[in-house]
């Protein structure tokens, strides 16, 4: 019995002494290993995070209400190669084709495709493949180069499964969605993600505003004209773009909304082209240095430089120094918040614009006006016709205004808000006129432009 109690105790003291041991030798330790890591560096490795998935979130119905409505999209274009210095500087070079490939998500039972305007762009033919391996050449019914939109379809024997449109507008950021397309020619490609931004102007410095859905979805060549599905299965962009240096996926794709595509489809299956509406102002983003140049305190929301007569925005009550925020319930905090809202409308729909003046809130109903616009691409200009008021202004009773200019040497040239009286020596009335000017002239001859500034003042410009 002494025996016993005697190894009882000593086990007891044994037990004792290796628990005070631990406690301060080894959690000591560790407690001031954190302490000495407050700003830890950055080790590469080739461990790939993924990103965590709440437990209770299925993709599985959203991926198989979707993976067959998306196909493979191949285009052959008819190029000429130049095989000799005899060819180069005398032509006769030799036709080859050459094939690019993109996705297309099938809308309508019947055949419709929507796809990105540079997946289809200057095709000699269109091949179609669906995700049973069936094949079909496919028409083009229409293109928007603006919005990167394009409709295509194909004619089957069955009705096709397709993916229902959903409402972009109502996109939350951090919202799971997937991406649904062929990246590298691997059909039926799904990848998760989740909405990262939305109203995202990757053009602002060239004056193209636009306003994508950005994700982090993986999306790689190919993956263009794809679909970018919510968890339901519905619709809510259309894949366009990547930002990478190398061309492939970094962790951010970008993708046409859903409202705006639906918008473009729709004018081109009813009109043959796009109906755009506009307010009819001019403006830009807010931040703090730009407040503090005009006065305000608002750093948030699209300042109004300037509105043009007779426009929706004319008629409604809006003026020079309003600071627009928010239309039909939508937050605007910048211009492509703006712009991607509009997009979705069409002409002669009436918005309410609720903005501030003199630091009291007004909400003004602006009915949308028709933007009727041409790029006169050899100039880099894009221009309309002009109202009389405008003209009146400007000294005179005919011509056409510049919209805008499209690169940095014609806004470097003051350009924007002329109006161009005569292209070599032709006076000009109308877009109509522009277009056959342009069309009928001799390319090896350089264009003559003569033109009005604000001032009045009349110049002339010669491109070579």
């Amino acid at each position: 019995m002494k025996q016993t109690i005697k190894l009882f105790t000593i086990a007891l003291f044994a037990g004792a002494f290796t628990l005070f041991g631990y406690k301060y030798f080894i959690e000591k330790e560790g407690t001031l290993f954190v302490q000495e890591q407050e700003n830890p560096t950055t080790i590469p490795t080739n461990f790939n995070y993924t990103k965590a998935i709440p437990f209770n979130l299925d993709f599985t119905e959203a991926a198989e209400k979707t993976v067959h409505a998306v196909v493979h999209v191949k285009n052959t274009t008819i190029a000429r190669q130049s095989n000799s210095i005899q060819s180069y500087f005398f032509g006769g070079a030799q036709p080859r084709a050459m094939i690019g490939t993109g996705s297309g998500v099938i809308i309508s039972a019947d055949g419709y495709i929507v796809t990105n305007n540079h997946v289809i762009e200057n095709s000699s033919q269109l091949e179609v493949t669906l995700n049973n391996n069936k094949t079909y050449s496919a028409e083009l019914i229409g293109t928007d180069p603006n919005t990167d939109i394009a409709l295509i379809k194909i004619d089957a024997d069955e009705e096709l499964p397709y993916i229902p449109f959903g409402d972009s507008n109502t996109l939350k950021i951090g919202e799971w969605v997937l991406a649904v397309g062929n990246p590298f020619n691997l059909t039926s490609t799904v990848t998760a993600g989740i909405v990262s931004a939305k109203s995202r102007d990757l053009n602002e410095m060239d004056g193209k505003s636009q306003s994508f859905i950005q994700t982090d979805a993986a999306v790689n060549r190919g993956n263009s004209g794809g679909a970018l599905v919510n968890t339901r299965g519905e619709l809510i962009g259309i894949n366009t773009a990547i930002t990478s240096e190398t061309g492939s996926y970094v962790g951010y794709s970008f993708a046409v909304p859903s409202n705006n595509a639906r918008k473009v489809i729709e004018d081109i299956m009813e009109y043959g082209n796009v109906q755009r509406g506009i307010l009819g102002i001019t403006g830009g983003n807010l931040n703090s240095n730009i407040a503090n140049q005009l006065g305000i305190d608002e750093t948030e929301g699209v300042y109004v430089d300037g509105v043009e007569s007779g426009s929706g925005a004319d008629k409604g009550g809006i003026e020079k120094g309003d600071i627009i925020k928010n239309i039909d319930g939508q937050k605007i905090g910048k211009f492509s918040d703006l712009v991607g809202y509009l997009g979705s409308k069409h002409p002669n729909d009436t918005v309410q614009v609720t903005l501030l003046r003199d630091g009291s809130e007004k909400i003004v109903p602006v009915t949308l006006v028709k933007l009727d616009t041409y790029e006169i691409e050899y100039l880099g200009l894009e221009i309309r016709n002009s109202n009389p008021t405008e003209l009146n202004n400007y000294g005179t009773d005919h011509g056409v205004k510049v919209n805008r200019a499209l690169n940095k040497t014609m806004k470097s040239y003051g350009l924007e808000n002329i109006i161009i009286l005569k292209l070599n020596d032709y006076s000009i009335s109308s877009i109509k006129d522009v277009k056959q000017i342009m069309n009928q002239r001799d390319y090896n001859e350089p264009v003559k432009m003569t033109f009005a500034n604000r001032n009045g003042e009349v110049n002339t410009f010669i491109f070579r």
